[in-house]
This record gives structure tokens, sequence and C-alpha cells, in this order.
């Protein structure tokens, strides 16, 4: 599959989150993933160890890269993620999940920060 089928199988992934559960979070990620790739977020681990506390869950409409360090557990969700990023995050003992996944375990969205 092609990048953009992927993120097209995303967007409507999040249309029908949005329809099922009436979670305005579901409608700002779709509305972000519609974007053009160009301004698409990027952010750090950096700037998720600093604006995050321990435990919680984010979703990041962009990529994540592999910059700094973390030091705290996390549940992510991004559309991308670089593979440094992934096992800092992975070794602090935090999760990735893919979206459909995301979408599953927190369908009211409460409780979910978006980052970027």
């Amino acid at each position: 599959m092609y990048a953009n089928s992927l993120i097209q199988d995303n967007i409507w992934t999040l249309r029908r989150a949005f329809k099922r559960n009436k979670a305005p979070i579901w409608r700002v990620l779709e509305h972000e993933l519609s974007r053009p790739r160009r301004n698409r977020r990027e952010v750090n681990i950096t700037t998720l160890a600093s604006k995050t506390d321990d435990g919680q869950v984010i979703v990041v409409p962009g990529k994540i890269l592999g910059f700094g360090e973390i030091g705290h557990k996390l549940t992510v969700c991004a559309v991308t993620i670089s593979e440094s990023a992934a096992k800092k995050i992975m070794a602090c003992g935090g999760k990735l999940l893919s979206l459909n996944n995301f979408v599953e375990q927190y369908p009211d969205g409460r409780g979910v920060r978006v980052i970027g």
C-alpha cells in the first residue's frame, strides 16, 4: 500500500469513530490528517518528555522523531514514528498503538491529549 492510501484509511477510521462515538477529538484528528504532508506535525521525544506526565495517553497527528530522551511511560499513537523514537518509548515502559487499536481502546477520547 502507498502512504496516501494508508492516510486515507486512517481518515476514514477517524470519520467512522466520530460518527459512532460523537467524540470531537476524532473530528479534529481527521482534519489534521487531511492537511498536506508538509504541514503535518513533527514532534521530538524531548517535546514529549517535557509536555507529558507519567502514564498519559497521547496522539500525534504527524511524525514522532527520536531526538532526545524520555524517562516516563506513555501510551502513544502517531501517523508515523521513527525507529529510534519507538525504541526509546518502549524502553521506558511505554506502549505504541495503531490508530485502529487506539480508537477501539479510547472510543470516547477521554483522557487523550493531542500533542504537536
